[in-house]
């Protein structure tokens, strides 16, 4: 009888596993991205893809699909309204999405604090920098000399309209471009002075122009300094008083989402569990930090617990919120 009643339970505890190695045994799930191809948006999921299925049970084969349009509004959208929320499709779009959602921005027809969120590679370490040849050779030139950067992405562009409008920087922003790769383009043919891209992504391509002064690191739109740019001030020291402060602050935050993976609402909570654990040991991988490492690619893992209670948790006074959604209505969609 006792050996019967331990089978039974050895069984029941078998179940579940056995089950997510059924639902997944000769499927394929997609990972939707916001944005174009050749950038940290793009690289980080396609690194992915080589590990994740190792940690899945039924090695389900994996697909990344880009879905520009809207500073990844388009694939937010999508991800909400229309992609399988059985586990399938995953996704990766801009780490301004909560954000977007607490200053009603237009556009946005998702509830983004009803994702499933699966885990973070890195947080957003991101630089304004621009071409020697710019007006605007160091964070102080802002104030009293116009630089043309492009903002292809929501987070960006959000962060200098607050900037200018608290601060009273002279950052004009041209928005016509489709992601970062037509904007570097655009700053080597000199049609824009300066861009945001991740830290990582900046340190590697133009090392050699750093330290010649071809290229000027400017700004960081980050809460905290990366440890390789004490020097470099952050967006929320160019404030002039508290109330601008705190504003720049919220505006800042987004970077703590940084590059995501998520997940339509509405899948089996065993599943969302399943596909956390897998997302952190396929972080923690060592060809996918091997290849990391080789793209020059930081690293900054947080688990999906964590992340979803970081972002839920997103609060403000009403008063500051109203203010930031006056900013953020310039910013257009």
């Amino acid at each position: 009888m006792r050996s019967a009643a331990l089978a039974a339970i050895l069984v029941s505890l078998a179940l579940p596993a056995m089950a997510q190695d059924a639902f997944y045994k000769g499927k394929t799930i997609d990972i939707i991205v916001g944005y174009t191809v050749d950038n940290s948006f793009d690289t980080y999921p396609r690194m992915l893809a080589k590990v994740l299925p190792r940690y899945i049970p039924g090695s389900p084969s994996i697909v990344v699909q880009n879905m520009p349009g809207a500073g990844s509004m388009r694939a937010t959208n999508h991800l909400y309204n229309i992609a399988a929320k059985d586990g399938t499709v995953l996704g990766v779009i801009d780490q301004a999405m909560p954000l977007n959602q607490l200053l009603k921005r237009p556009g946005l027809q998702a509830d983004v604090f009803k994702f499933n969120w699966i885990g973070r590679f890195v947080d957003n370490s991101s630089i304004l920098y621009a071409r020697g040849e710019a007006p605007v050779k160091k964070a102080e030139d802002l104030f009293t000399k116009e630089l043309i950067a492009a903002t292809p992405g929501v987070s960006s562009r959000l962060n200098y309209l607050a900037l200018n409008t608290v601060a009273h920087t002279k950052i004009k922003m041209l928005t016509g471009y489709d992601g970062s790769s037509s904007a570097r383009l655009a700053l080597e043919r000199g049609e824009i002075d300066a861009l945001t891209q991740p830290w990582p992504a900046v340190r590697a391509e133009f090392p050699t122009q750093i330290k010649e002064g071809k290229i000027n690191l400017l700004l960081q739109a980050d809460l905290h300094k990366h440890a390789e740019l004490q020097a470099v001030p952050r967006m929320v020291d160019l404030a002039k008083d508290e109330d601008g402060r705190k504003l720049l602050e919220l505006f800042s935050s987004s970077a703590d989402v940084g590059r995501a993976l998520m997940a339509p609402p509405g899948i089996p909570p065993e599943r969302v569990a399943l596909l956390r654990q897998a997302f952190m040991k396929a972080i923690a991988d060592p060809d996918f930090k091997a290849e990391a490492a080789k793209a020059q690619l930081d690293l900054a893992p947080m688990s999906g617990e964590d992340l979803q209670a970081m972002i839920q948790g997103l609060s403000y006074p009403p008063a500051l919120l109203e203010r930031a959604r006056d900013i953020a209505a310039k910013a257009g969609n």
